[in-house]
């Protein structure tokens, strides 16, 4: 593997569609061993639950099993079951988002794999976690995305909440399970704790991710509803509006001076120093006013004019990009934040945050074989060839052709 900061981080990854395997890649972006579990005859579903790329493989799978070696095993039968007690002795990480009680009905309860491995960090991913009066009940990412408030704040007033255009409760929990990883893991090797299990509901991470609502419900006696294309109780300018060439440009502010210059570009000095503007209340009480002529003064301009225009007063607007606008700007290009493999067309995100020193690196993308490495990750676990054959044919596990 390569000598990226968690090359010495070994991973086991049960799990499936888009939670789990966020964190999972996350993970291997920046070195680690991950080893993704399928069942042998199934795969993931998430290998088919996108659009397929020009050779066949699912776009999500590409991205979400890049750099990760590929495993089919069931580990639910009692040989299934000695392979993964191997993998978990070697390992330091376990990452599951079954309903809870399914590992404990397959005799893997955090309690069995800390018998196995003191040391190894649980990541258990659910619907409402492992605790509570729900926490059986199914979940998915929009209940999630409902649960966490997000669905309340996000449309119009006068129209139904609307979830994002991006599965935003999962996305974020893979994100979140990610950083839990990294906390266990660094307490198992500061000698505060032992392996410890990261429990994580689906919605928590976008509870905590809005941050703002509960305690401006609770410290203002407010409550934080959608507004369309402003902000909830937006007390700053903004909003997204369409320019003249039919683009969409948003701005905003978030000071006063911020707030100011950006009326002093779309209406000019006079109007942005009267004094209702010099405090963000004052803003607050003319917001509707605001609105109107910022919106006004886009459609009177074609959109890079405009943007030209808000840089020249150092305030902030920008076009509202779909994807090929992303594919062709220069500043996302600069960064390196689309890439791709050699012999493939197809490009993803490439790995983020970036390190000076020990950055991440996209290897490979999600390859199309359930099983590829099967078998090297038996022989790594000490398994003879004619071991390994028998696991095959009785169909414990499985590898490309078998």
């Amino acid at each position: 593997m390569d000598n990226g900061p968690l090359s010495d981080v070994r991973v086991i990854e049960l799990g499936h569609v888009i939670a789990a395997p966020m964190c999972g890649a996350l993970l291997s972006d920046f070195g680690a061993d991950v080893v993704k579990i399928e069942r042998p005859g199934m795969g993931d579903m998430l290998r088919v639950l996108s659009a397929r790329t020009s050779d066949g493989v699912g776009a999500w799978w590409k991205t979400l099993a890049r750099n990760k070696r590929l495993m089919a095993l069931d580990w639910k039968s009692e040989d299934g079951r000695a392979v993964l007690r191997r993998l978990v002795e070697n390992a330091h990480v376990l990452i599951e988002n079954f309903r809870p009680g399914v590992l404990e009905r397959a005799g893997l309860a955090p309690e069995v794999l800390h018998e196995w491995n003191p040391d190894l960090v649980i990541v258990r991913i659910s619907g409402y976690g492992q605790t509570g009066p729900r926490a059986s009940w199914p979940g998915f990412g929009r209940a999630g995305e409902a649960m966490s408030g997000l669905a309340h704040i996000t449309g119009f007033a006068d129209n139904a909440p609307m979830h994002p255009g991006f599965p935003a409760a999962d996305s974020t929990t893979g994100l979140m399970a990610a950083y839990g990883t990294m906390m266990a893991l660094h307490a198992v090797r500061n000698g505060s704790a032992r392996g410890q299990v990261v429990d994580l509901a689906i919605f928590e991470p976008l509870l905590r991710l809005i941050d703002y609502h509960v305690p401006t419900r609770t410290g203002a006696g407010i409550s934080v509803d959608r507004n369309g294309l402003q902000a909830p109780n937006s007390y700053a300018p903004a909003g997204v509006f369409r320019a003249r060439d039919g683009k969409w440009i948003t701005v905003s502010a978030g000071s006063a001076a911020t707030g100011r210059r950006l009326l002093e570009a779309a209406v000019g000095k006079k109007w942005a120093e009267q004094p209702q503007f010099q405090s963000l209340d004052g803003f607050a009480k003319h917001m509707d006013e605001i609105v109107d002529r910022l919106g006004a003064f886009v459609a009177q301009h074609d959109a890079q004019k405009v943007i030209d225009i808000f840089s020249a007063h150092d305030a902030v607007a920008a076009m509202v990009y779909d994807v090929d606008d992303i594919l062709a700007d220069p500043q996302i290009a600069a960064r390196g934040d689309i890439v791709g493999v050699e012999g493939d067309d197809t490009k993803v995100v490439g790995p983020v945050p970036k390190l000076d020193k020990t950055p991440g690196r996209l290897r490979w993308l999600g390859r199309s074989e359930l099983g590829a490495d099967t078998r090297a990750i038996l022989q790594e676990l000490a398994y003879d060839t004619g071991q390994i054959d028998t696991l095959i044919e009785q169909g414990t596990v499985a590898e490309p052709g078998r």
